[in-house]
């Protein structure tokens, strides 16, 4: 296979594919490549409702059959276009259980010309762990997929999973149980839910919801709330204000209605389905809150083809470092910057969580991505690209420190309308560390032009009696005299000025 002349693109690796046949969807996702942080390179759903009738008839949908191989015709053809290596093919809840499944299962076989892997209740329930681990940083809680005919239900705990369980009660099943009546789906639901020992293992703990309606459910909450980062992975609702929320969705109040225009009319109709089916999961786990996940059964399944090295990485600083390579002028130059800043953060009184030090590094490392922009734009660019980037392993409040960082670094330290949305979700701590991280950024760049070698000889380090009437010094080398000037009087006067510390410099 000849590799892609294209500079965007990470060498090394090459396309893969992966098709999922659910009960509602079929859905082909074609990445990059196999490693910690794949992007999309192309991604295309149709809604067959292959499960619609599977409780009355016992059958898949004829209609929803045709439909499916015909997407899956045209799934091949984009595989082979996109020049993917592998193509995986995922089958789950209504291939497996209806009498036509295998039927079904060998004609698509005959188009795909691979094999497709049916999966059973616990498999579809591992993967969707997986899916959870592999988009999460230690995640800690129950995930749980709900997919057109069933709920897979199962313990997460950092990298290790337990407990699976699978439930019908997805969304299309639900409705056809219910006969359509969203009262007797909640009966249906609760009784079910009520049972559960995997649910009983999360009191205290987040759910973490996977699968299309309920990050359909997530996209109406964000737009009710005005919530202003369309992000939906790791956005999270409290417990008590998100059970109140999914009640009224269930009940779709006239309250939603004109919201209700931002979800797609095929996905409209299961909303208040899977909405029971996540109010009675967070009652009758206790749950703390849910967390939206993007990530699911294609991306913990990919994530099960990792070597241990590679499943260990952290997916953030991975795709971070990644993009480093791909858009900063020197990724060397970057990294220099994560190690120094990890030095200097406690010179200024800032003591780091672990989920600190890997937002300001990964920071760091995304810190010179818009350079090819104007020079009055970098700083929006940076902001744009980072707050709306794919990245995993990392909270809202995580990705609007990171963006705001670069931000401050471009722009100065001052709040202004297009850093205030962002501020509000990075809450306090992270807005101050954004400023410092910024206004030490400003001043070392000075100092290094983006290129390597300079910045570990730079250090900021309490002053000496010697050093006169200041709290901080930076030290510069003597062979590095000719870069002390006002420019960097300046920047270092703001990140005095930001910190309440007497900042100056010492050479030699």
């Amino acid at each position: 296979m000849v590799e892609s002349e294209a500079q965007g693109r990470l060498p090394g690796i090459h396309p893969i594919s992966v098709i999922d046949i659910g009960s509602n969807s079929v859905r082909i996702v074609i990445y990059e490549g196999l490693n910690r942080a794949p992007s999309v390179l192309f991604n295309e759903k149709v809604l067959c409702g292959l499960g619609k009738g599977l409780v009355a008839t016992g059958r898949m949908d004829e209609s929803g059959i045709a439909r499916a191989l015909g997407a899956l015709k045209r799934f091949r053809a984009l595989s082979e276009q996109a020049r993917a290596s592998e193509i995986h093919v995922l089958a789950t809840a209504a291939a497996r259980e209806a009498e036509n499944g295998a039927a079904f299962i060998a004609a698509a076989e005959a188009i795909l010309d691979c094999q497709i892997r049916l999966l059973t209740g616990e498999e579809e329930a591992r993967f969707s762990a997986l899916g959870v681990i592999a988009g999460y940083h230690k995640p800690d809680g129950i995930a749980g997929d709900l997919g057109g005919g069933s709920l897979e239900l199962v313990d997460v705990r950092n990298t290790v999973h337990s407990g699976g369980q699978t439930l019908p009660l997805g969304g299309l099943r639900l409705a056809e149980m219910s006969g359509n009546s969203v009262s007797k789906a909640r009966t249906i639901a609760r009784r079910a839910l009520k049972k559960s020992a995997v649910l009983k293992g999360g009191t205290g703990r987040t759910f973490y919801a996977v699968g299309g309606t309920w990050r359909n459910i997530a996209k109406l909450h964000m737009e009710i709330t005005g919530y202003p980062l369309h992000m939906m992975q790791a956005y999270e609702i409290d417990a008590a204000p998100a059970i109140e929320f999914l009640g009224e969705v269930a009940a779709m109040k006239q309250s939603k209605i004109n919201a209700i225009k931002a979800i797609s009319r095929n996905r409209r109709g299961l909303l208040p389905y899977g909405a029971v089916a996540l109010q009675e999961t967070l009652i009758a786990m206790k749950a703390a809150r849910v967390s939206f996940s993007a990530l699911g059964v294609r991306e913990g399944f990919l994530y099960s083809l990792l070597g241990a090295a590679e499943a260990a990485r952290d997916p953030l600083l991975t795709a971070a470092g990644e993009l480093a390579i791909l858009r900063a002028r020197s990724p060397e130059h970057a990294r220099e910057l994560a190690a120094w800043t990890g030095r200097m953060f406690p010179v200024f009184g800032v003591e780091e969580s672990e989920e600190d030090a890997r937002y300001r590094q990964a920071a760091c490392l995304l810190a010179d991505i818009s350079w090819r922009a104007h020079p009055d734009y970098r700083g929006p660019q940076a902001l744009n690209i980072i707050a709306h980037g794919t990245f995993t392993g990392i909270s809202h409040a995580g990705r609007a420190y990171i963006a705001l960082a670069n931000y401050f670094r471009f722009e100065g330290l001052n709040d202004d309308g297009m850093s205030s949305e962002l501020a509000a979700i990075a809450g306090s701590k992270y807005l101050d560390y954004a400023k410092l991280l910024g206004g030490m950024l400003r001043v070392v760049y000075l100092f290094s032009a983006s290129m390597p070698g300079m910045v570990p000889q730079l250090e900021f380090v309490p002053a000496a009696a010697s050093d006169g009437e200041v709290d901080i010094v930076l030290k510069v080398p003597r062979s590095c005299e000719a870069f002390v000037g006002e420019r960097l009087e300046g920047r270092l006067q703001q990140l005095a000025k930001l910190t309440g510390k007497r900042l100056g410099f010492r050479v030699g």
